[in-house]
């Protein structure tokens, strides 16, 4: 296929975008607040070049944890280990960020996505802190007739992301069981994203692992999975567009434990 034949292929496909627009007072986890900040420092003021042209420009602040973005591996330790077996040394863990396992080391990802769509499965968004447990994302996946491959990447749809304006109660939205994290780890997933706030259920703590946040030491730490996290599926859910290609460029920031991202679905 030529360079031409691809693009053409490309224009004709749906765009589905998967960011939520970011601004101030949008839900954050609690130790990543106070999230997003914009600020317009320089205005287009008459005269302030001495030319007919003016100029406006803004500086951004913004946590690696907020809004729509992706988790490095370095993110999330167990037993002062990462994934792979690296320890967490002063040689690893800098004042200027990761030199191991940082989100600069993640590349560009191009996969198959499958959406699976809990909201369709269960006519409606789940319950407030609704667990989601392997049962229910093996149930949405047989009721698609989807099939999950070695390298794909998994989104999972509660219907949360009808609460993002709405700061309080997108917090306390569902999150997956280690049962659900486990499950698609086993499966060879290049990695997993929902449209809640931390994956897992923040505040539970699963019983046989003992630890809060299971699902991010079992794909982070132990598989391997990169987490995308506050994602925004309506549109994807709204098409019934349960297979396609998954695209998402993390920033490059050297070090970093996550990175902003503008993730995209195309279909045919």
């Amino acid at each position: 296929m030529t360079a031409v034949e691809l693009a053409a292929r490309l224009a004709g496909a749906r765009i589905f975008d998967l960011e939520h627009p970011r601004r101030f007072g949008d839900p954050v986890y609690p130790p990543h607040r106070p999230g997003t900040l914009f600020t317009l420092h320089r205005r287009h003021e008459p005269g302030s070049t001495g030319e007919p042209r003016t100029s406006a420009a803004g500086m951004i602040f913004t946590a690696e944890h907020a809004g729509t973005h992706i988790d490095a591996f370095c993110h999330q330790a167990w037993e002062g280990t990462l994934y792979g077996g690296v320890p967490v040394t002063p040689a690893v863990q800098t004042p200027a960020g990761f030199t191991r396992l940082g989100i600069d080391t993640v590349p560009p990802i191009v996969a198959r996505g499958v959406l699976l769509d809990l909201t369709a499965l269960r006519g409606g968004p789940l319950p407030e802190r609704a667990l989601v447990e392997a049962a229910d994302l093996e149930a949405a996946r047989a009721a698609q007739r989807t099939e999950i491959r070695r390298g794909d990447v998994v989104l999972v749809r509660t219907g949360n992301d009808e609460r993002w304006a709405e700061p309080e109660r997108y917090l306390d939205g569902p999150g997956m069981a280690a049962g659900a994290s486990a499950w698609l780890a086993g499966q060879g997933v290049l990695a997993v994203g929902a449209d809640n706030v931390a994956w897992d259920l923040p505040g539970h703590v699963d019983p046989a692992l003992g630890t809060s946040l299971p699902g991010h030491v079992l794909l982070l730490v132990r598989a391997g999975v990169y987490i995308i996290e506050n994602l925004d599926l309506a549109a994807l859910s709204a098409a019934q567009c349960h297979e396609f290609v998954f695209l998402c460029l993390p920033l490059k920031v050297a070090g970093g434990t996550a990175s902003p991202v503008r993730p995209l679905a195309l279909a045919p």
